[in-house]
Parts: C-alpha cells; structure tokens; sequence
C-alpha cells in the first residue's frame, strides 16, 4: 500500500488505503481566527442615551408643532389686553390660546408685573408679589370690581420656569361664561 508523498496526519496514515481527509475549512487554531471584540458597556449606555435624547428632542418638537398649531401661545408670551379662549385649570401653565377680544372668550389679561431679576425668590414671595393684581385691576377696568361674574386668575413663574427666564406675574380677569369685547 502506498501513500501519496508527503507527512503522515497527526494520527499516522489513514487505515484501509483511504486518501487522508482534505482540511476542515472552519477548524479554529489559535492563530486562524481572533474572537470578535465585545462591545464596551459605555458603548451601548452612550448609544442609548443618544436614542432617548433624540427621542426627547422628536417629543418636544411634535408638542411645540401642535401647540403652535392650534394658535397656543407660551403663556410667559402674553401681553396686557390679550384676551384667552379659556382659563387655564392650574397656576402652571405652558400655553394659552389667545384670540381677539372681539371673539368669545373666558378671560382677559390686564396686567403683566415684571419681577425682579436675579434669583428665584421662593413661591411665597412670588405668591406675595401676585397680590398686586387686585389694584392693577382697579386700574385696568375700574367697574369690573363691582361686576360678580369677572373673577380673578394669575399666572406666576415658579422656580423651573424662574430657570426658563420666566420673570412675570401675568393677571386675567376671567368669566364664567365666554364674553366678547373688553372689560374697558
């Protein structure tokens, strides 16, 4: 029995006359081939953390999109004479829907009190500074203290918004039932 030419296999010469078996294409020797680096744990925090700012950036983007379609205004934006659709249901507040005043409407703003600037004064002080509407109001339309279905609503900055540069104490004589015209 003859062997073709060259070394014998690791095990010796193939039994029964048998040409040896050709190499195995994926045998992994220490030297063929290198394991595939791991991705770092950083790697995949950073990636996440650019997926959800992104995300954050879409959300915001998609908010101020529909607020400003609807003709919602930043309610920081709001100046003396505007007048608003409806009042809103809480002290903090992002948007309003402003309209002329010759539109049906539940409140008017009639006074915009600037703060000082500088840092937050606490909600105390801002609540305190808030007080001043009642005699801007006097001011603004002097029979409307005398009228029972004109309300008072103010919007103030708290400390998030104080952050913003939201500096104002906005006050809105509002009522129960839409009205069109002003209050002068």
């Amino acid at each position: 029995m003859t062997y073709p030419p060259g070394p014998p296999g690791p095990h010796g010469p193939p039994p029964h006359g048998y040409p040896p078996p050709p190499p195995q294409p994926y045998s992994t020797g220490p030297d063929q081939f290198s394991a595939l680096p791991e991705k770092s744990s950083a790697l995949k925090w950073v990636l996440l953390a650019v997926v959800v700012l992104v995300a954050l950036v879409v959300a915001a983007g998609a908010v101020f999109y529909l607020a400003r379609d609807r003709g919602a205004t930043e309610a920081s934006q709001v100046r003396s004479g505007d007048c608003l659709t409806e009042i809103p249901d809480s002290s903090r507040v992002l948007y309003v829907k402003a309209v002329g005043c010759d539109q049906p409407h539940k409140g008017e703003v009639f006074a915009v009190l600037p703060l000082p600037d500088g840092e937050f004064p606490g909600d105390s002080a801002v609540v305190k500074y808030a007080d001043r509407c009642a005699p801007a109001l006097t001011e603004y339309a002097p029979d409307a203290n005398s009228d029972s279905g004109i309300q008072l609503f103010v919007l103030y900055p708290t400390a998030d918004s104080w952050q913003r540069g939201d500096r104002t104490v906005t006050c809105i004589a509002t009522s129960k039932n839409p009205r069109t015209g002003k209050l002068r």
